[in-house]
């Protein structure tokens, strides 16, 4: 072996070697930030975890974490915290949320649901109804609920979604009435 093919042999080992070195660097880089995504991802879980522990007592699956904060007050920070997670609901089955009510919350007389008492009241207009002024007539009746206007507005669309009331657009304002249900006597 000469001495310029030895050079030749040393240098392409190096080559390689410094190739090998670059990749080996890419690879850790790579398995630092999927690290780092795993810890976040370990951190929401928990998180949801520790929701799920926290509503895990509430006798009625279907009330969201919104109309929570509404029944207990809007003074009470955390639950509004707790309330931006996930909104998944289950729909209620009458025969087997009437045997959990029985078991509910230590004789506390259960609150009305929020998307319960915007029914009411838009079942007594005909025409449509800001969610504005839902909101004001609620405050008005119902003093002791205090939701905010985004809540109103949340619970509404959450109504329109199931098929309870109906939204209209007129210009850049959104209304709402109630949808007349069909063979209970209705004109609509």
């Amino acid at each position: 072996m000469t001495s310029q093919s030895a050079a030749a042999l040393r240098s392409r080992y190096v080559e390689q070697a410094a190739s090998d070195l670059e990749e080996n660097r890419r690879l850790q880089q790579e398995l630092q930030e999927r690290l780092s995504m795993l810890k976040q991802e370990e951190a929401l879980l928990g998180d949801i975890i520790s929701l799920a522990e926290r509503y895990e007592g509430f006798t009625d699956a279907s009330r969201l974490p919104e109309q929570l904060q509404d029944e207990r007050g809007a003074a009470k920070p955390k639950r509004a915290a707790a309330g931006a997670g996930s909104r998944r609901t289950a729909p209620a089955k009458s025969s087997s949320a009437g045997t959990r009510a029985k078991g509910g919350a230590e004789g506390k007389p259960r609150p009305v649901l929020l998307g319960d008492l915007l029914t009411k009241l838009l079942g007594a207009y005909d025409e449509p109804r800001l969610a504005k002024e839902l909101r004001d007539e609620l405050l008005t009746k119902y003093p002791d609920r205090n939701p905010t206007p985004q809540v109103v507005r949340n619970t509404l669309e959450s109504l329109v979604a199931k098929g309870r009331i109906r939204r209209h657009k007129q210009q850049r304002s959104v209304m709402y009435t109630l949808v007349k249900q069909d063979g209970a006597g209705g004109s609509d």
